[in-house]
């Protein structure tokens, strides 16, 4: 018999390299635990593995004796997981994914906001704009890397295979990514970067390399981490509400487990480009310069 008093939910993350130094893990949680507190409900965090996710529909996660509800922080593209939870009849709400399906979610507008943020360097002159994605399992990083492509093809500029690099929004496979493309012929004089983290990176190896940011090199990242506004030159970068983002998950989970919420829940939340001084208008000079390696 059941002694659960407390409303308990599951914030459900997938494991990943720097799980609990990740800015985006961190503020869901701080969030959720915003949220958790106002509420009066117990939270358990799951840190599932990234690929095999059986474990949703196994165990304390679909024991409604034990679990109110699951809170998906991101599902790494397992729609078909996923759906099998919700035809199993537990409430739940996930974040960090838009579906056009009748699925519960919230989430940020990624494609907008990477879509203003290469525009921006654009209208800096720009043309050569390379990019370091996520990972592209996830849906962010997927539609950071399609607002980054539709941002160029509507300004008529062709999308170089040798300026799309991913980063999987890792510090290592980045920085292996800023080097691939600051050691090319034709170096990009600006690149688009899908966290804050990898850019961070990106900006270190040029400066190893004796490349200047922003004179030589405009970078924008993504996340508004707080690392980006204290580095050696303040990172210009889009702020998405993540901690928002985890409150408004766990409070609308509440809602639908007590029959309060309009089904399906659809929250679409914008993101801002943050201007500081990593970025600069192209020098007509720096346009017409061939950079070699370095």
């Amino acid at each position: 018999m059941s002694t659960k008093t407390n409303h308990t939910y599951a914030l459900v993350i997938p494991r990943f390299e720097d799980i609990f130094h990740s800015y985006y893990s961190g503020e869901v949680i701080r969030g959720v635990g915003v949220a958790a507190s106002r509420l009066k409900v117990d939270v358990l965090i799951h840190i599932t593995d990234r690929f095999n996710h059986e474990d949703w529909l196994a165990g304390p996660l679909n024991n409604r004796d034990l679990i109110d509800g699951i809170l998906f922080a991101d599902i790494n593209g397992d729609v078909n997981m996923l759906k099998k939870v919700v035809d199993s009849g537990m409430p739940y709400l996930v974040m960090n994914n838009i579906f056009m399906e009748p699925i519960n979610y919230i989430a940020v507008d990624n494609k907008t906001a990477a879509k203003e943020a290469v525009q921006y360097l654009i209208k800096l002159g720009h043309e050569r704009i390379a990019t370091i994605s996520g990972d592209l399992m996830t849906q962010a990083g997927k539609s950071r890397l399609e607002g980054y492509l539709e941002a160029l093809g509507e300004n008529h500029i062709p999308a170089k295979e040798e300026y799309l690099t991913r980063g999987e929004f890792l510090r290592s496979p980045a920085r292996q990514s800023a080097r691939n493309l600051l050691n090319l012929k034709n170096r990009p004089t600006a690149v688009f970067v899908a966290s804050d983290v990898m850019a961070l990176e990106l900006m270190d190896v040029a400066k190893k390399m004796g490349i200047k940011i922003p004179q030589d090199l405009s970078v924008v990242g993504f996340d508004d981490n707080p690392l980006a506004e204290y580095s050696s030159v303040p990172l210009s970068t889009v702020s998405q509400p993540l901690m928002e983002m985890g409150r408004l998950g766990l409070e609308h989970l509440h809602q639908i487990t007590q029959g309060k919420a309009e089904l399906p829940v659809k929250v679409m939340l914008g993101a801002k480009l943050i201007v500081r001084e990593s970025c600069a208008k192209l020098k007509k000079s720096n346009e017409d310069t061939t950079y070699g390696t370095r």
